[in-house]
């Protein structure tokens, strides 16, 4: 498939911003998806060129919050292990599967989890933390269910996982996101993989506004770093309505 000058002039600048946006809060996939439908790409190439840019930006958080000492790597690994299976499975789901059905429950699931984020003063755990354990356990549960979702679909993993892991986990905001970051590269890589075996990846492309992602994410990375939880909770909010938003619009195309 050829691609014009005229699709990466739309789709990088997108891509640079879903890159900031992810690191910050996740829901990068909110703003990268779109970006290439608005290219003009078969939905298989939107899903599989999206995993490889959105790898690679995940990526360099990743590393900024590991060296910031943010990720707990035992509970990690295992959430990690989890989220390469769901997302394998989902994956080679999203090449077989409309998604249509999927799209319902969503309905359903965004409103639930804004009203959550609205109805807590702040976003991270305000209570005691759990047993390693405990926490490994459920973390491993929360990436194999979001890694299922990720490798079908995508938008919102990160922010999904974020809530998870700070609601139902009980971690820090900080330790929440370094741990969602490593489960969310987990997950594309696995998706990555299935859809450059299938032919469903446009290399050139992904590469360069993999680049433009990756910038986002170390400004981004850097921004939450300074700001903390300041501006997360809105951030969050924001991404849930446009997925709400973008949501009720596909069904009615």
């Amino acid at each position: 498939m050829d691609i014009t000058w005229s699709q990466f002039l739309i789709i990088c600048p997108l891509v640079f911003l879903a890159g900031f946006v992810d690191a910050v809060a996740g829901g990068g996939g909110l703003i990268s998806l779109p970006a290439y439908f608005m290219g003009g790409l078969p939905v298989h190439y939107v899903l599989g060129t999206n995993k490889l840019s959105s790898s690679m930006g995940t990526a360099i958080t990743t590393w900024k919050f590991a060296r910031r000492g943010w990720i707990e790597w035992r509970p990690a690994a295992g959430g990690a292990a989890c989220a390469l299976a769901g997302s394998s499975i989902g994956a080679h789901a999203a090449l077989y599967m409309d998604p249509a059905y999927f799209k319902i429950i969503i309905l359903i699931v965004l409103p639930l989890t804004a009203a959550y984020v609205m109805t807590k003063k702040s976003i991270g755990s305000d209570k005691p933390p759990f047993s390693a354990g405990k926490t490994a356990a459920i973390a491993m549960g929360c990436a194999f269910v979001m890694g299922l979702y990720d490798g079908f679909y995508g938008p919102g993993t990160g922010t999904f996982l974020l809530l998870l892991l700070s609601g139902v986990a009980h971690m820090k905001l900080t330790r929440a996101n370094g741990m969602a970051k490593v489960i969310n590269l987990s997950t594309n890589a696995a998706a990555l993989t299935v859809f450059l075996l299938n032919d469903a990846v446009l290399i050139w492309l992904g590469l360069i506004a993999g680049a433009f992602n990756i910038v986002g994410n170390y400004l981004g990375a850097n921004y939450f770093a300074k700001r903390g939880a300041g501006g997360v909770k809105n951030i969050i909010l924001i991404v849930l309505v446009l997925f709400f938003v973008k949501t009720i619009y596909e069904m009615m195309m």
